[in-house]
């Protein structure tokens, strides 16, 4: 079963949405505009009930099917990122700084197409919740929605995401059960020493000298105290020291991304890190203040509903294009928080050859939005059959 038909209708106007967001593009929670877009679309379409204000500018649809049964959440981030874009594009953002260079303006598009479909045809039991996020970027706008209680209130039983994937094939769909995506942990380091000449170091305490070996030390984290098989990251990403040749500074910082898919693993990560930072600290005679923030957790499918989503993308694409065990990504995805509430599974779908994600040359590919939102509408007509459909089956 190809992309539906009727969705392949709406394929010039879901074209003109995404390019209206992407002209258009807000971060964070600051997504008003984007928000009273999609708002006014979903009123358009007519869903029965229209939840805004969550997690400020985050928005729910709620689209009741035919009989009773439960509500399958379908979920679209929706922030852009602060890049100055360089497309060239007649459609490029209007707003300097800003641009979707991560697809969210696609992400939403297909989530819009298919639920101006199922409010159309409503062939499907129970509810569908449309979860439009904020602040996927930054801010964890999944973990606010969380706590202000979408799953407990829409009473979400299972949930589902996409992310486009550039570099992949046009059409191709990818996931896998257990981890797919790494938790995200931030550490900045303040090293404190004692200033002075760059000509007498004797009368310093040098920071830098310190620093740099805390950050070569640091790589000995994943080569001598992670077992093998784990994967793991730690990358140092900024250094920051020193304003003149002749000055040794009284301060220097550094950050680091530390990645991981465990519990177990995360947690001597961190031990680790803090280990090797005080205990330079120490044999060197600086301070070093940690500000270790514990970020997105792993996205985590659960294996019933990803073998579910990659039965559902097969009836769209062909078997062929469907790769259900294809391996972990070390990005990661504040949908891991609404993953940790309820079962459900993320799926990546391939736009072809372009830019690449997070890159000011970036561009989603309007030919996949069909795809996706026929992915999206089938999935909560397979989840969730009419008992007429049901008899049929």
């Amino acid at each position: 079963m190809p992309v539906i038909n009727r969705i392949a209708d709406y394929t010039d106007e879901m074209q003109t949405w995404r390019r209206h967001l992407h002209e258009n593009p807000e971060l964070m929670f600051e997504c008003h505009n984007t928000a009273a877009f999609i708002a006014q679309k979903l009123r358009d379409f007519g869903v029965d009930t229209l939840h805004e204000g969550i997690a400020k500018t985050g928005l729910v649809g709620i689209i009741k099917g035919r009989g009773e049964g439960p509500t399958i959440g379908l979920r679209a981030d929706m922030d852009a990122l602060p890049i100055l874009e360089q497309t060239g594009l007649d459609y490029a953002s209007k707003i300097p700084g800003k641009m979707h260079a991560c697809g969210h303006d696609g992400h939403v598009t297909m989530l819009l197409g298919a639920a101006k479909y199922l409010a159309e045809t409503r062939n499907f039991a129970g509810s569908v919740a449309l979860i439009f996020q904020p602040a996927e970027e930054e801010g964890g706008g999944g973990l606010v929605m969380v706590e202000e209680g979408i799953m407990e209130r829409f009473n979400i039983s299972s949930i589902y995401g996409i992310h486009n994937a550039p570099g992949h094939e046009l059409g191709g769909f990818y996931t896998m059960p257990g981890p797919i995506m790494a938790s995200v942990d931030t550490a900045w380091v303040t090293v404190l020493g004692l200033g002075g000449h760059g000509a007498m170091p004797h009368e310093c305490v040098d920071p830098v000298v310190a620093l740099v070996a805390m950050v070569q030390s640091i790589q000995t984290i994943l080569s001598r105290n992670v077992y093998a098989m784990d994967e793991a990251v730690i990358s140092v990403t900024q250094i920051h020291a020193g304003t003149a040749s002749n000055i040794i500074p009284q301060e220097a910082r550094f950050c680091a991304t530390i990645r991981s898919f465990t519990p177990e693993v995360r947690a001597l990560l961190k031990s680790r890190f803090y280990a090797i930072v005080e205990g330079h600290a120490a044999s060197f005679g600086v301070t070093a203040a940690i500000d270790y923030d514990w970020g997105y957790p792993p996205t985590v499918n659960t294996r019933a509903n990803t073998e579910f989503a990659a039965m559902v993308a097969r009836d769209i694409v062909g078997e062929a294009k469907v790769d259900a065990e294809h391996g972990r990504e070390m990005g990661s995805e504040d949908f891991s928080y609404m993953l940790e509430k309820c079962p459900g599974s993320y799926l990546f779908l391939g736009i072809g050859e372009g830019a690449g994600l997070h890159h000011d040359a970036y561009n989603f590919n309007d030919e996949v939005s069909p795809i996706g939102a026929s992915f999206f509408a089938r999935l909560v007509e397979k989840a969730q059959p009419t008992l007429q459909n049901s008899a049929k089956g």
